[in-house]
């Protein structure tokens, strides 16, 4: 096996400018149970890698208004059904974990082992296990072209060419551009994501992903530090790169509407960093064999879930190349097949 890295190190792009978070407070099942799968990986990672994953535990929690409590109620029944860790708060218990303006909030849901990983040191990790096992890591080696003749796929770099019956496009962001080297259709589009960082607030907070759904304005406790953001619907798909200092007045504002504090905080614009989500048209990932090729397999388009995913991705891909399907976990909500029968399973948990 031959793993290709556009870059000169590992997760420098979207996998290490993610906010890194884990949680099973999902509103389709399947996500749930990937999250959780990736969760107790990451807890007991030590024994498994012999490195630290950086796991804390450090909670999710939704402000759910009334407007959008039906979808989150319905989440938090599935969750519970399935033994996993997560409850629905009053605002007053939710105030001692986070304080924020309750003006509007109905009922609010937390996650306690939901928490945040350290996504360099995971990568390498895996990275490292898999050299143990046998693989091959090019880095500086982006691709140039994906050919496919007599059952064999080429792939070639700037400076190599590749031969395998298996080709795995986890590219995140950029893998609908390889499927097109190869004539293929993927409905993964790249979308820029800031993430704001405060400097110093002075003294010691731990303060969950707090998401204020009415608004998909977020904040979380990084050291003394505060972590804001939210996505901007509004911009186009594309590889911008650079913090989008012009979405900074549009997520300070509801942020501090309902994190008061906020407003008494300063955003350090070194700290501050940019990433890709890569995202497909429901929100969801697409894991499995492409239609249109054989031995083409896609594991991609996590629409910003894609560090707690990771773990089982790997082992349904796997058990895809090795046994022909998946038997650890059902794929049919990220078949590629959904999208042309029309039968998409939306993800509403979306930050």
């Amino acid at each position: 096996m031959t793993v290709l890295e556009a870059a000169d190190r590992p997760a420098i792009q979207s996998s290490g400018r993610s906010a890194a978070g884990v949680r099973v407070q999902f509103s389709s099942e399947s996500n749930a149970r990937m999250s959780w799968f990736g969760i107790q990986e990451f807890q007991e990672f030590h024994a498994l890698t012999g490195r630290d994953s950086g796991y804390r535990p450090q909670g999710y929690l939704f402000l759910v208004p009334e407007s959008h409590w039906p979808n989150h109620e319905a989440a938090l029944s599935m969750q519970q059904t399935l033994g996993l860790p997560a409850e629905r708060l009053t605002t007053k218990d939710a105030q001692a974990i986070v304080p924020f303006d309750p003006d509007g909030i109905y009922a609010c849901t937390y996650g306690p082992q939901d928490g945040v990983i350290e996504p360099k040191g995971v990568t390498q990790a895996y990275l490292d296990m898999a050299v143990s096992h046998g693989a091959t890591i090019r880095l500086a080696s982006p691709v140039t072209a994906v050919a496919f003749k007599q059952g064999v796929w080429t792939v070639t770099t700037q400076a190599e060419t590749f031969t395998s019956d298996f080709v795995v496009n986890a590219t995140g962001a950029w893998s609908g551009r390889i499927a097109a080297m190869a004539n293929l259709t993927l409905p993964v589009e790249p979308s820029h994501r800031s993430v704001f960082v405060t400097e110093p607030l002075g003294f010691d907070h731990a303060y969950p992903l707090t998401v204020d759904v009415a608004t998909g304005t977020y904040i979380r406790s990084d050291g003394q530090r505060l972590l804001i953001g939210r996505s901007n619907l509004k911009q186009p798909p594309g590889l911008f790169t650079g913090v989008d200092w012009d979405w900074l007045p549009d997520t300070i504002e509801p942020a501090t509407r309902r994190f008061p504090f906020v407003g008494n905080t300063t955003i350090d614009r070194h700290a501050s960093w940019w990433g890709y989500y890569a995202l497909t048209p429901d929100d969801n990932a697409i894991i499995g064999f492409h239609p249109d090729a054989e031995g083409w397999l896609d594991a991609t388009g996590f629409s910003g879930h894609g560090i707690q995913h990771a773990p089982a991705a790997g082992v349904a891909i796997s058990e895809l190349v090795n046994q022909g399907a998946s038997t650890s976990f059902d794929l049919t909500p990220y078949a590629h097949a959904r999208f042309l029968k029309d039968t998409p399973t939306v993800e509403h948990h979306v930050v």
